[in-house]
């Protein structure tokens, strides 16, 4: 079960965005930090449910411990006590392959000139066939690091095109060589030996934060992770930017390219927890606001406004609000039910839906319903759960939804079904809701959603709303990418 509890990825994976990732990394000299960087994983699971890891280093080597599973299944107290060192990295991972495996589970570990390197990636690159090819010519066949030992992320990509002989001086140097060779999403927390690195790519599509603790500072890809370790925030790491942290508690900033920022808006509508800030917007303010522009935008004659726990909670708080229509949970969770309990069939998954969530009849039997969620991929969430609503005596259900209909995929971190496979793509608007079984269904605009952030409409991503990706993938690449979806 993901940290925050969220229900609809847990019963229906396919049906729900997912993130790829999450990174953490900190130093503290004099300190044993694997536990921070544990805690800061589990503050992370919803980015990543299927492997955990951590490198640690004591100055002289690196150790990796790492594997296929939720934080709390793959670390405990021994192995974390094993993990002895003041500056370490770790990661979560969800594979949008649906390989979970052990050789792709991070962060990747490889040599290069300057001594070890350790990554964790958050993101996707979208030439990594490309990269590939160049490593394996400068390389040889026999390919280093991880990705000549079974690992097929693009992290080991990197990771290994950080190995290649260089003219560079130092790993910053390197980096510096390699960065502007990826197309795509990264946010990077990677090391060696001695010192703690982050980087961005040029349209910051990922979130990634620096924070300060007592005689330390910790990188993170949300500023909730920072909340849990007792660090204060400092700022977000630029799009285009690196950081390069020492021991002695020097930040020095290296920019590789110019910002040219392109934040991923489904942070906001879903993917971040409700706690962190992403450039200045508290994403709970954010989704609650959503709310309340989906109610001016769609309103309707209703008794009872209920979200589709636990995700579509703060819109329908900002639903309620601006509607004057009362709040009120129609759904009690079963907490104890994760995600370890779906199998791999329809059947199970509709037993599932009835064992984690169960209807209060006394609380919607005869009323007009308006059930809030963040958004309608597949579209089997919204179709189980209002058929359940109506065998609990439900007058009517109304669905809104807190981001426009997702129509195209996704190149840079979030796992989308493919095209044919979205429901909004190949439905009308009557189409979806009769699809899924609603009285009637609203979705909140593009500018809505947009403004709801607070954000410069153009410093913000909705390709998979628009079909309209930031500069740097040619229309060419785009057709390319579709065309593979």
């Amino acid at each position: 079960m993901t940290a925050d509890g969220r229900l609809s990825a847990e019963l229906f994976p396919e049906d729900k965005p997912q993130d790829e990732c999450g990174v953490f990394g900190v130093i503290q000299p004099g300190q044993q930090v694997s536990q921070l960087v544990y805690y800061g994983l589990y503050s992370l699971q919803h980015r990543g449910q299927e492997a955990a890891g951590i490198a640690v280093s004591g100055k002289n080597q690196i150790l990796v411990y790492k594997d296929v599973g939720l934080v709390s299944q793959v670390f405990n107290d021994q192995s974390l006590a094993a993990l002895r060192g003041d500056l370490a990295i770790g990661h979560v991972r969800y594979a949008t392959s649906g390989v979970r495996s052990w050789e792709n589970a991070q962060p990747t570990l490889g040599p290069t000139p300057f001594g070890t390197v350790a990554m964790a990636h958050n993101g996707n690159l979208t030439n990594t066939e490309a990269l590939v090819a160049q490593v394996r010519d400068l390389s040889g066949p026999d390919l280093r690091a991880e990705l000549g030992h079974g690992s097929s992320t693009d992290t080991s990509v990197i990771t290994s095109m950080f190995g290649l002989d260089t003219q560079a001086t130092s790993l910053e140097e390197r980096a510096l060589e390699v960065f502007p060779q990826l197309h795509g999403a990264f946010s990077l927390a990677f090391m060696d030996e001695s010192t703690l690195y982050a980087a961005r790519d040029r349209h910051g599509f990922r979130p990634l934060v620096l924070g300060q603790l007592d005689g330390g500072w910790v990188v993170a890809s949300e500023t909730a992770a920072l909340d849990i370790v007792g660090a204060e925030f400092v700022r977000e790491v630029e799009p285009g930017e690196m950081l390069i942290i020492t021991a002695d508690g020097q930040v020095r900033s290296r920019m590789w390219a110019r910002s040219s920022r392109s934040g991923c808006v489904f942070e906001y509508v879903y993917l971040a927890r409700p706690d962190t800030t992403i450039n200045g917007t508290m994403v709970n303010s954010a989704r609650t606001e959503m709310g309340r522009v989906l109610a001016r935008e769609h309103p309707v004659e209703a008794d009872l406004v209920m979200p589709t726990p636990e995700s579509g909670t703060p819109a329908a708080i900002g639903y309620a609000q601006a509607s004057g229509i009362p709040y009120g949970q129609g759904l009690v969770k079963n907490a104890y039910v994760g995600r370890t309990f779906i199998q791999p069939t329809q059947l199970a998954r509709q037993r599932g839906i009835r064992l984690k969530l169960n209807p209060m009849r006394e609380v919607i039997e005869g009323k007009r319903l308006v059930v809030v969620d963040d958004s309608i991929v597949r579209g089997n969430t919204q179709r189980a759960l209002v058929a359940m609503l109506r065998q609990a005596g439900a007058k009517e259900v109304h669905v809104r939804i807190s981001s426009p209909p997702v129509r195209w995929p996704c190149f840079f971190g979030i796992d989308f079904p493919t095209r044919q496979e979205l429901i909004a793509n190949g439905l009308t608007m009557e189409g979806i809701r009769e699809s899924i079984g609603a009285d009637s269904l609203g979705y909140i605009s593009l500018d809505g959603m947009v403004e709801a952030t607070g954000q410069v409409p153009g410093n913000l991503c909705t390709g998979c709303f628009t079909g309209n990706y930031p500069q740097g993938s040619t229309p060419a690449e785009k057709h390319e990418m579709v065309k593979q979806q």
